[in-house]
């Protein structure tokens, strides 16, 4: 069957962390998919402990850094994979196929990488914000207990 990078790269832009990419492309075997997707859980369960704690719960904050690690994984290996050469990609993923089905990637494989990489940037800086000003604030708490 052949594999279609326009599809490994629509599967990373609009489902990220939920490993269907990596499923569509190597499996159920796919230790890579797997990963993803129970990183993502885990970033889910970490952001509902972040809001019935307001922020203060350290378990949240690093279950919650796995989900977005897996989020933002998920959109690099679509910029990396859209980017790739379609001659290497149909070497590793379309072994022996017919000169006449091999992989011509278009413009819709460009947008995905395009739309993959802001998403990925948009979402890192608003993590990084929210966790700096979240450590800033508890550390001004701590500097008022302090001082009391």
């Amino acid at each position: 069957m052949k594999k279609s990078k326009l599809l490994f790269c629509a599967l990373g832009l609009f489902f990220p962390g939920s490993g269907f990419n990596f499923f569509y492309l190597l499996g159920l075997k796919s230790f890579w998919a797997w990963s993803q997707l129970l990183a993502t859980i885990g970033g889910i369960i970490g952001w509902s402990l972040l809001k019935d704690a307001h922020f203060h719960s350290a378990p949240g904050w690093i279950l919650l850094t796995f989900g977005f690690i897996a989020l933002e994984a998920s959109w690099l290996t679509t910029i990396t994979f859209g980017l790739r050469p379609d001659d290497k990609w149909d070497a590793q993923f379309n072994p022996g196929i017919a000169e006449e089905e091999r992989s011509q990637s278009g413009w819709l494989v460009v947008l995905t990488v395009i739309f993959s990489l802001v998403f990925g940037a948009g979402i890192m800086m608003t993590f990084l914000a929210i966790a700096f000003e979240q450590f800033f604030i508890s550390q001004i708490y701590e500097a008022k207990k302090l001082s009391q």
